[in-house]
C-alpha cells in the first residue's frame, strides 16, 4: 500500500495489468462505515442466536466504537476543512461526541431509558445533519449567498461578511433540525403515553370487573 502526498491518493495493487487506488479521503469515509458495518453484523448475530441481553455488553463496546472513530477520523481528516466547510464539520462533531458519551453511559447503565432515547435521538441527529451539510456545501443551488463551489468541491465564501452570515445560517440550521426532532420525539412519546394510559385504564376497568363478580350483591338489604 503506498500513499502518494500529491494526490491523497492510497494506492493499494500496483500491478503491470491492475492498479487500485483511492482518494484518501473516500477511504476515511469508507471507514467509519466500516466499523458500523461489524456493530450491525454482530448485533444481527445476536439477535439470531437470541442472546442480546448476555451480548449486551460487547454490543456497547461496539457501538461506541462507531461513535469514537467517527469522532476520530472527523477530526483528524485529511482534507483541510475550513470556513463555512470547517465549520459544518465543527458541528457535525459536537453530535459524534455526545453520542459517543451517550454510548458510554447506555452501555455501563442499559436500564437508563433517557441516556438511551437521548441516544437515539443524536443518531437520527446525525443523519439529518450529513443531509443537510450534502444540500448546503455539494449542491450549487442550496449553496450560501456570496459563496461558490469550487473545482475542489470546497465552498468558500467571497468575503468575510457572506462568510459569516455563512456560518451563522448554519447555526440556525443546527438549531431548527433538532428543535423538528424534539418536536417529532415529543409527540410520538405523547401518542404512546396515551395508548399505555388507555391500556392501564382498561385494565383496571378488568379488575374492577373480576371483583364485581366474586363479591355477591345483596339487592334487600333486610335478607
Amino acid at each position: 500500500m503506498e500513499l502518494q502526498n500529491s494526490d491523497q491518493v492510497i494506492q493499494f495493487i500496483d500491478f503491470p495489468s491492475l492498479h487500485l487506488s483511492f482518494k484518501l479521503h473516500n477511504v476515511e469515509h469508507a471507514t467509519m462505515f466500516l466499523h458500523l458495518t461489524v456493530f450491525a453484523c454482530f448485533a444481527l448475530l445476536a439477535e439470531i442466536s437470541n442472546l442480546p441481553e448476555i451480548l449486551h455488553g460487547i454490543l456497547g463496546i461496539l457501538a461506541t466504537s462507531i461513535f469514537g472513530q467517527e469522532l476520530f477520523l472527523l477530526h483528524y481528516h485529511s482534507t483541510d476543512h475550513v470556513g463555512l466547510e470547517g465549520h459544518y464539520h465543527w458541528l457535525l462533531q459536537l453530535v459524534v461526541f455526545i453520542s459517543l458519551m451517550l454510548a458510554l453511559v447506555v452501555t455501563c447503565f442499559p436500564s437508563c431509558f433517557p441516556a438511551a432515547l437521548v441516544l437515539s435521538i443524536s443518531v437520527v441527529f446525525q443523519g439529518v445533519w450529513f443531509m443537510n451539510m450534502g444540500f448546503n456545501l455539494w449542491f450549487p443551488h442550496f449553496v450560501p449567498q456570496g459563496c461558490v463551489t469550487q473545482s475542489s468541491e470546497a465552498v468558500m465564501c467571497q468575503t468575510d461578511e457572506a462568510d459569516l452570515r455563512a456560518q451563522a445560517m448554519a447555526n440556525l440550521q443546527f438549531s431548527w433540525v433538532l428543535a423538528a426532532i424534539l418536536i417529532l420525539v415529543a409527540g410520538i412519546s405523547v401518542i404512546f403515553a396515551r395508548n399505555r394510559a388507555d391500556r392501564s385504564l382498561l385494565s383496571k376497568y378488568e379488575q374492577l370487573q373480576s371483583r364485581g363478580r366474586d363479591i355477591p350483591v345483596t339487592i334487600n338489604c333486610l335478607k
